[in-house]
């Protein structure tokens, strides 16, 4: 189910150092990832809104402007990030290395990265990696699984997917790979930067790939429309990373007719591309750092978008209901604090907090117009226990809505995270 006309691989060149810190206990685990398409392809790209962005999403934000790349350059154990302009030196030179190996312009090579923030590259291992990977690239689901393994950082398991569909007559495939545990709220758009009229939808990476054949303002408005819907949806610890980037190549392969953001062709991508990008999105949640539970928050009832947003935000990333969660104490308290504070119009008499199994319809309702609704505290427990479950809000004050993919906060979350000072093994995510 694979697309057609991609290669892959990954391979180890000890980015991060052997002993160097916490990642580094993982020994010899693929650290450098390459995804390649035999012919230039289409595309697109989506990239963190934060202020602080890392060499490598400047490198691919300016040159997916182009609409055309062929091969992907991918490491892990190193962000590349706050490392100045030897950074970008750095990211460039990735580029150029595997540009000349695989016999293709630069300006059609792309790079990511993601690991420990402020660290120069190792570049002679990263050199090293790049032949290395080179030299391995495959079409078999082995390489691919090599990939999806390289990206990792603190995630527990690899994240892929792949899917088949009709395009025009043609059989077309979509497939992905994503990474993403901690410093997970996504935030991203097309540029970098956060578009004021609209809100948008330890760092986390996507690549996907398509055999479809495309126009370039089509797939950017595809995949825009599919992080908002997904990546751009999740949140673990809710801090956006310096890293997060999604790119897209579709090489045409398929067959079908290349086609643009109107019609029936466009519709059915799009449809197959939330679907491949919301089920890594959840992925990433379900295997966040240290997380026990996730739960789904719908907000209903509010009076714009931007309001359901702030709202279904709050909740989702306040550090008092995450550990309620984690605890399975149905806490509508804390809910409603944090709708409260949130910069969401919110009137008290009209909220209705409920819980729900996950794409269940029946809710049980633990507060209706802002009073205690008739449940027992023994059936909310009951509500809360399984390990995913879905909260439903409504503010009964218009016809908005909005959805967030959330985690619970935990003592493991805890650990994993603060270090201890007397030991330098514990340091340097």
């Amino acid at each position: 189910m694979a697309p057609l006309g991609f290669l892959a691989s990954g391979v180890f060149c000890d980015i991060k150092r052997l002993g160097t810190g916490k990642g580094s206990q993982k020994g010899r685990k693929r650290d450098l990832a390459l995804i390649v398409s035999e012919v230039p392809a289409t595309v697109a790209g989506m990239f963190t809104t934060n202020q602080v962005c890392a060499a490598p999403v400047k490198v691919c934000a300016q040159r997916v402007k182009a609409g055309t790349a062929q091969a992907i350059v991918v490491n892990s154990g190193n962000a590349n990030a706050c490392t100045g302009r030897q950074g970008m030196k750095d990211a460039l030179e990735m580029t150029a290395v595997a540009a000349k190996l695989l016999h293709m312009p630069v300006r059609h090579v792309l790079v990511g990265s993601t690991g420990r923030i402020g660290v120069t590259m190792p570049m002679e291992n990263v050199w090293s990696g790049i032949s290395e990977a080179v030299a391995l690239l495959d079409h078999s689901s082995a390489r691919a699984d090599h990939a999806a393994e390289a990206i990792m950082t603190s995630d527990t398991r690899p994240k892929q997917i792949a899917v088949e569909f009709e395009l025009g007559g043609k059989k077309a495939r979509i497939g992905g790979i994503c990474k993403g545990a901690g410093m997970i709220q996504p935030g991203m758009s097309a540029t970098g930067r956060c578009p004021a009229a609209r809100p948008l939808h330890a760092t986390m990476l996507c690549f996907l790939t398509t055999d479809a054949a495309i126009e370039a303002t089509a797939l950017q408005a595809a995949l825009q429309e599919a992080v908002a819907r997904s990546f751009n949806r999740i949140t673990v610890d809710g801090d956006m990373s310096t890293n997060d980037t999604v790119l897209v190549l579709a090489n045409g392969l398929a067959g079908n007719s290349r086609f643009t953001i109107h019609g029936s062709r466009f519709t059915i991508l799009q449809s197959a591309l939330n679907h491949v990008c919301l089920e890594l999105a959840k992925m990433i949640v379900r295997d966040g750092e240290g997380v026990h539970r996730v739960v789904t928050v719908r907000v209903n009832g509010a009076k714009s978008v931007a309001d359901a947003d702030a709202a279904a935000r709050a909740v989702a990333n306040s550090a008092l209901v995450k550990t309620s969660w984690h605890g399975g104490d149905p806490n509508w308290g804390r809910i409603m604090d944090a709708l409260g504070y949130s910069p969401a119009t919110v009137v008290e008499e009209n909220v209705e907090i409920g819980y729900g199994a996950m794409n269940g319809k029946k809710i049980l309702w633990s507060l209706k117009h802002g009073q205690p609704a008739k449940a027992t505290f023994a059936e909310l427990c009951r509500a809360v226990a399984p390990d995913e479950f879905e909260l439903h809000i409504n503010l009964n004050l218009g016809k908005a809505s909005a959805v967030m993919y959330a985690a619970d906060l935990t003592e493991a979350y805890v650990e994993f995270n603060k270090g201890d000072v007397t030991d330098p093994a514990t340091l340097g995510g």
